[in-house]
């Protein structure tokens, strides 16, 4: 395949590449964002026996699955000091290896204390992955084509949740917890070997970092305020699921009568769901606005989260409906949400911004998960309890999305939102 290679010839132009070369770069991009997304998302079925295994609580269990984005918050707002000055490729292999160590690390925990340290640092290596991928996109893809670009990447939610959970869950099943994160540090190392031959160099924005300090560009970019704005409400965007979706296993297990060996279904027809709607809001978030999608994906994701929340014992088929419907609306508005942000940015200080936006969005779904975790409680029959409470509340920050979407000024391009 050989390396590519691709230059911008002018600052904050998106780089011209060949439809092959764009295919493989958008396809590499999609299988980091797989890899980074299901390690962190294969600890939310995990939760009934990681419960077990280490006998620890609900609360436990959240800051178990927040310290991954909380760590990942914090590397960002580090990251945003640096990621514009080395150029992309390099930055992506450097922090993909450690990723990938990292989550080798969560295979060989031997209790919850080491499980969560080694969580601490995939999530602190991750978080940084995410922003990168989407300032990739961001440097490389013409707007009027970024929604179909972001469709084909954050289709690696959908293959997560297709493949990659339902395969960890059966690993899990027939082995024990540790077997997902082994099968998940193998495939980065072959993603890692992949990588190094597709991304494309990126580094026409060094000359510009290196004309003053790193800390001159976060101030560039915390000064203005459609910048403040987009980190508002993609923070709002990634809280509506957070507070909400780390429980779903643990709601549907218990209170809903699911039993875990039919868990993986529940992912898998969410996912398949997912698989072939992503690309389809894509294009309608190219043809018919982007603001217009995030505001009708974002208004019906609240639909299956009242359901869900709120469901008492129900026929699988039932939950099932529910819960594919919640898959669809709660991917589909990152798809126009994650292109309106990244088109917020002033092209110069594109990968600052995209750092410190990644770097919010960790924070919030840290924190959604550890307010969700705080929310919940146990009956008497040992049955989740107040989760309807969190639905609630991920309900709100939906509508708090989808109102400061609206002020949201996109450079460089026109979005009418109809």
């Amino acid at each position: 395949m050989g390396r590519l290679r691709a230059r911008q010839p002018i600052p904050g132009a998106p780089v011209a590449l060949t439809p092959k070369r764009e295919l493989w770069l958008l396809i590499t991009l999609a299988g980091i964002q797989f890899t980074h997304i299901l390690d962190f998302m294969i600890m939310m079925p995990l939760g009934p026996v990681l419960r077990q295994v280490f006998s620890i609580t609900d609360a436990q269990f959240g800051f178990l699955v927040s310290a991954y984005t909380l760590a990942a918050g914090v590397s960002g707002l580090v990251a945003s000091t640096y990621i514009d000055r080395y150029d992309r490729k390099r930055l992506v292999l450097t922090l993909y290896v450690l990723f990938a160590l990292a989550t080798l690390a969560c295979a060989l925990a031997p209790t919850y204390a080491a499980l969560l340290v080694a969580r601490l640092f995939a999530g602190a290596f991750g978080g940084v992955l995410g922003a990168l991928s989407q300032t990739i996109v961001a440097d490389t893809i013409p707007f009027e084509r970024r929604g179909r670009a972001m469709g084909v990447v954050m289709s690696s939610f959908s293959v997560s949740t297709v493949a990659g959970v339902p395969i960890g869950l059966w690993l899990a099943t027939q082995f024990n917890w540790h077997a997902p994160f082994f099968m998940l540090a193998a495939l980065c190392a072959l993603l890692a070997f992949a990588a190094a031959q597709t991304l494309p160099t990126l580094d026409s924005h060094l000359a510009a970092a290196r004309e003053h300090s790193p800390w001159v560009n976060i101030v560039k970019v915390l000064q203005d305020s459609n910048h403040l704005r987009a980190f508002g409400f993609s923070s709002a965007m990634v809280f509506t699921g957070f507070v909400f979706l780390p429980y779903l296993t643990l709601y549907t297990t218990g209170n809903v009568g699911l039993k875990f060996a039919n868990l993986q279904w529940m992912y898998l027809l969410g996912g398949i769901a997912t698989l072939f709607t992503a690309r389809l809001i894509g294009k309608l978030s190219d043809s018919k606005g982007k603001l217009h999608m995030y505001r009708v994906m974002a208004a019906a994701v609240c639909v299956p989260i009242l359901v869900i929340s709120n469901l008492p014992e129900v026929p699988i088929w039932a939950l099932f409906i529910v819960t594919t419907a919640m898959f669809i609306c709660m991917s589909g508005r990152m798809i126009p949400g994650g292109a309106l942000v990244g088109s917020t940015a002033n092209p110069d200080l594109r990968g600052t911004f995209m750092s410190l936006n990644g770097s919010m969005q960790s924070l919030s779904m840290g924190t959604a998960a550890f307010i969700g975790g705080l929310i919940i409680g146990r009956d008497g029959g040992g049955n989740i309890s107040h989760f309807w409470i969190n639905g609630l509340v991920g309900v709100a920050a939906s509508l708090l999305s989808i109102y400061l979407a609206a002020s949201l000024v996109v450079r460089g391009a026109v979005d009418d939102g109809k």
